[in-house]
């Protein structure tokens, strides 16, 4: 049985859950923050990182490394293109989705959800404002760019398309939307991937979960 160790609204999460739901497997999951005290999760991921999975013998951290062996390991729904230039580039863009994208993005969700919420601090609508208004649309601009005017990246929903929409999820509890008229394509693109008949369930859960 494979078992997910990471909370469901951390973006690196939702995308290996997102991977599982896409292939079909099942799993269980256990609602691990990160950087915890436990011992126990400590020798299951010795950064204190999610997500962390184990699937028999093996236990493997890291988001991008799981959905690799994922792919590897159970390859009949294929989350990656299969030609070596569009899986190049599907690797980029995930990589581009968990780095400058989810920095970003996470930056306004820590700042007006988690600050509030966990912390009991205000907000430093200072720095969101920057993000929003200077950090976030040259991405936005790129991501406009990347994106089809209809359906997903490479076809059928992949990696890529859910490694860049994530982090606007995580976002979006924090009251921040994509401006629709400065980047339509992608505010289309993102609305196409939340609706997937595999995310659409995913988000519902994890919102009851967060009480949204």
């Amino acid at each position: 049985m494979i078992i997910l160790h990471g909370n469901s609204a951390s973006p690196y999460v939702r995308k290996v859950l997102a991977v599982l739901a896409l292939k079909s497997l099942p799993y269980e999951q256990t609602q691990q923050m990160p950087f915890s005290k436990d011992a126990e999760f400590q020798k299951i991921s010795p950064l204190g990182k999610i997500p962390a999975l184990q699937d028999g013998d093996l236990t493997i951290c890291d988001s991008t490394v799981i959905c690799e062996y994922l792919e590897d390991a159970y390859p009949d729904v294929a989350v990656y293109p299969t030609d070596i230039k569009g899986k190049a580039k599907a690797r980029w863009l995930e990589e581009l989705g968990g780095s400058r994208v989810t920095e970003l993005a996470s930056g306004i969700f820590f700042q007006r959800f988690m600050r509030p919420m966990a912390f009991k601090q205000e907000p430093d609508e200072e720095l969101v404002s920057k993000i929003i208004n200077k950090q976030l649309p040259p991405i936005l601009d790129y991501l406009e760019s990347q994106v089809p005017a209809e359906g997903f990246i490479f076809g059928n929903l992949t990696l890529a398309d859910i490694s860049l929409v994530s982090p606007f999820i995580n976002a979006g509890y924090a009251n921040y939307q994509i401006d629709a008229e400065g980047w339509p394509r992608f505010s289309a693109f993102m609305q196409r991937v939340k609706e997937h008949e595999v995310m659409s369930p995913l988000l519902a859960k994890e919102a009851k979960m967060l009480g949204m």
